[in-house]
């Protein structure tokens, strides 16, 4: 009755109901079991550590490490330059930020490498930027609490844009000592703890490696998901370390390897396990699995070569002259 009365909502509210039914269909390919398998990663890494620990000149011994090319390093500078004090390691890149510290400069300035094709980005550092956004919330009016949906946001978006990038990124971060109070004798006292990063908190576990750097310029890590450094004593940061590092990386899948897998697939069910076993990557090679699929469906059409021998019969001149003269005799 309700469409009788309204027959003009019925091409409204079925494009609702297709609507909601591509939703759900969606929703329940996404959430679907597979096996675990790891992939081919860009490491993205942070040294933590005083000024003066030695920071900069370590990952830029990380960063050649990790590409074996000073050409395709790229710092992003916002220390005044400091980059610039180790140009006698190699022809690396310096992108200077100019005072401009927020969040999208920041962002703008690793697109603008990844662009130029860097396989390694030096984030030095990011401590400035949370420092432009704490002035920044700072002089926001109003409630100081709810203030923060406007700076939270933002340094969300950079974090992003440093695991989203296809480089190897490597961030660098001032540090200071950070104090807990515990009660002594009925008094609260402020007791060292260890270090902390100048900038937001949790930030270290949106990294994959976190290394402290003390004053002798020796690291340990604090958080280490390779479990390639972790319980490991004091070391200094060289080359190698960034070869052991890039060694880790490289052991996964990549594209090219279920590209061949997809290719060597001689049957649709053969096809369809490999489309099951890596739905992580089934965006991306969607055309691959549809090519792959419709060769594997159609049928192959057996052309037998069609072999056209013309009955040709060879007159000699010389027998055609004869026979020219016979039939004239006649």
């Amino acid at each position: 009755p309700f469409f009788i009365l309204y027959p003009s909502s019925i091409k409204y509210l079925s494009e609702i109901f297709i609507h909601k039914i591509t939703e759900i269909s969606l929703y329940q390919k996404t959430m679907q079991l597979r096996k675990s398998s790891k992939k081919q990663a860009k490491i993205k890494l942070a040294l933590q550590g005083f000024a003066g620990s030695g920071k900069t000149y370590s990952a830029l011994l990380l960063a050649y490490g990790l590409c074996g090319d000073w050409t395709k390093i790229a710092v992003i500078d916002s220390e005044n330059n400091s980059a610039d004090l180790y140009a006698h390691l190699g022809q690396y890149n310096v992108l200077p930020l100019e005072g401009k510290y927020d969040p999208e400069t920041y962002i703008d300035a690793i697109k603008v490498c990844e662009k130029a094709g860097m396989e390694v980005i030096i984030i030095d550092s990011m401590s400035q930027c949370w420092d432009n956004l704490l002035e920044y919330h700072a002089c926001l009016p109003g409630n100081s609490f709810t203030n923060w949906q406007k700076v939270t946001p933002r340094m969300t978006s950079l974090i992003q844009m440093i695991l989203g990038v296809n480089c190897h990124v490597i961030s660098t971060m001032r540090c200071k000592q950070d104090y807990v109070l515990s009660e002594k004798n009925g008094k609260m006292v402020p007791e060292k703890v260890g270090l902390k990063a100048v900038m937001r908190d949790g930030i270290d576990y949106e990294y994959t490696i976190v290394f402290d750097i003390n004053m002798k310029h020796q690291a340990v890590a604090s958080k280490d998901r390779t479990n390639l450094f972790a319980n490991k004593p004091e070391f200094t940061i060289t080359p190698t370390t960034g070869r052991i590092i890039l060694d880790w990386c490289n052991d996964g899948v990549t594209l090219e390897m279920i590209k061949a897998e997809i290719s060597k697939a001689e049957t649709i069910e053969q096809l369809t396990s490999v489309y099951q076993q890596y739905p992580e990557w089934n965006q991306q090679l969607s055309a691959d699995f549809t090519k792959r699929k419709t060769e594997l469906i159609q049928p192959k059409s057996e052309t037998h070569p069609i072999s056209y021998q013309p009955n040709v019969t060879r007159i000699n001149h010389a027998d055609r002259s004869i026979n020219f003269a016979a039939t004239a005799c006649q």
